[in-house]
């Protein structure tokens, strides 16, 4: 019962973020907003769910992991009360940025909360490929119930599915959710929260920035000033006895080895979601709706691999059964690079399935193996880590693997372009395969067909350098994953390979009744046997 309720939040923030990108267009003509407006809108609730998420973990270690996740969870419907009901665009990003404040104390008080709750190694992973895969369940679920509440509706009623779910946590959250608080937190160290806030801010705005624009001299500039920012929080963090990140975490090789991995794995998904949306819209000629459609399969499978992952890896190996799901990723990443552009969408449908099927193994015991990797009282500050290298991830790989897909675009554009293209058109059509298609919609008769028929190449060519940049991470990550997280034994089975004994009967009774009464109580269960 207490990971039903869990699961709510982790549905919740996915399936805003589809019915958000669905509700833009009437909420910008209702508000008023501008482009730049817009954008922020968009924007802001990553920004602060990036730029809190680690102070929120550790802070949740300190006050009481279930204290702050329902403070969150009331935060989190007041906020969407306010976005709903906006009446300027400022009303609206202010609302965001509360949102995303909230956001951010969800995801590491839920994961610290299933660590505290299911100590078992089995019984974690599977309830960590649960709360994994209902953000997939989200993403399904957000684009259907969005698409029906905004032909019924007016815009604001998107933000109002967030109200009620926020309720249910509040009323059964209390009753059905244990507290746990680190025994000797010690103190928050305010300086170190204003430069984590300061490090990543900056950086998540560059990183944004440059997967829009392109390079240019101040996202840039805001990449590099966090980076100079995030030095400095990490030598203040070695010099307290009460850090705000304990960077002793990254001494462990599984929480090292899964984080990297997750990062690169985001970096991918984030990348490939970008040129898939385009693909099928702007080479397919799908609608929106369509597109959206289109991911579907693959989300599903991805539910299928996270929940059937745990279960599996009670007889294999986590580092053998993630390395095999990464090969089925990097299969369908070959698709990415194999597509032409008169494939149809089924081919980036099943490249997104393999995708998405393969990382399911990576997504549920890498979140798995991050949080169980720390002990109880830092289980908090480790799952803020598991959900900023997601949200790093995300962007990194839209700034990075997606700036080359964009530059190979621009490459190929420019060689190819049909004669005859007048010169102001020419940066147009270089910025993106939808202003070159609506460059060739302004032009005549076979000067359009050529310029649309160039600039799809141009298009598909970039995505197969994606493919080919995705392919060669892929397999490092494969590497790194064998060659760091090969002493982790299978669920339920001891270092040296044997079945783990259990605890006689009556022990294991007695047992079972102290912790239900330590729970009862309020108080950290510590006990080995679980």
């Amino acid at each position: 019962m207490g990971l039903a309720v869990l699961a709510l939040p982790a549905t919740l923030v996915s399936f805003d973020m589809f019915v958000l990108l669905l509700a833009l267009p009437q909420m910008s003509a209702d508000l008023g907003a501008s482009s730049t407006q817009q954008l922020w809108i968009m924007d802001m609730y990553g920004f602060m769910v990036g730029g809190f998420l680690v102070t929120m973990g550790t802070l949740g270690d300190r006050i009481g992991r279930r204290k702050l996740l329902l403070i969150g969870a009331a935060v989190f419907g007041a906020a969407s009360l306010m976005a709903a009901f906006s009446t300027s665009p400022e009303m609206l990003i202010a609302a965001r940025a509360l949102l995303g404040i909230s956001g951010a104390t969800l995801a590491p008080s839920t994961l610290a909360l299933i660590s505290n709750m299911f100590r078992d190694p089995k019984q974690m992973g599977m309830a960590i490929g649960i709360w994994a895969g209902c953000f997939s369940i989200g993403a399904i679920v957000g684009p259907i119930a969005g698409g029906a509440m905004l032909s019924t509706f007016w815009w604001g009623s998107v933000f109002l599915l967030g109200v009620p779910v926020m309720l249910i946590l509040l009323i059964l959250g209390g009753k059905l959710l244990p507290e746990y608080k680190a025994p000797q937190a010690g103190r928050l160290d305010l300086p170190s929260v204003a430069l984590s806030l300061t490090a990543v801010l900056p950086f998540i705005y560059g990183l944004k920035e440059i997967a829009r624009q392109g390079p240019s001299p101040l996202p840039l500039t805001a990449i590099l000033l966090g980076l100079a920012l995030g030095t400095v929080f990490v030598r203040r963090q070695r010099s307290l006895q009460d850090p705000l990140l304990d960077l002793s975490l990254f001494k462990n090789k599984s929480l090292s080895g899964a984080l990297v991995s997750l990062l690169v794995f985001s970096m991918l998904g984030g990348a490939s979601l970008l040129f898939l949306g385009q693909f099928f819209q702007l080479v397919n000629d799908l609608t929106p709706l369509q597109a959206g459609l289109a991911l579907v399969p693959g989300l599903v499978v991805s539910i299928a691999g996270m929940s059937f992952a745990p279960v599996l890896a009670r007889k294999i190996r986590p580092a053998h059964l993630i390395a095999n799901g990464l090969v089925v990723s990097l299969s369908g990443y070959l698709l990415f690079f194999l597509v032409g552009a008169d494939s149809g969408p089924a081919v980036l449908m099943t490249a997104f399935a393999l995708a998405s099927l393969g990382g399911g193994p990576l997504v549920a015991l890498g979140t798995g193996l991050v949080v169980g990797s720390a002990a109880p009282e830092k289980a908090g500050a480790a799952a803020s880590l598991s959900q900023t290298s997601n949200e790093f991830g995300a962007g990194l790989g839209i700034a990075v693997v997606g700036t080359i897909g964009a530059a190979v675009y621009r490459d190929e554009i420019s060689q190819n372009l049909p004669t005859g293209i007048a010169d102001g058109t020419v940066d147009s059509v270089r910025e993106g395969l939808a202003s070159a298609l609506a460059e060739a919609a302004g032009l005549p008769g076979a000067a359009g067909d050529s310029l649309a028929s160039t600039a799809r190449e141009a298009f598909v060519s970039g995505v197969n350098a994606v493919g080919a940049t995705a392919m060669v991470l892929m397999a490092l990550v494969t590497v790194t994953v064998l060659v760091l997280l090969r002493h982790v034994p299978a669920f339920g089975a001891a270092p040296g390979g044997g079945a783990e004994p259990g605890p006689a009967p009556e022990e294991a009774q007695e047992t079972e009744q102290q912790e239900a009464a330590t729970w009862e109580a309020g108080t950290p269960v510590t006990s080995a046997t679980g």
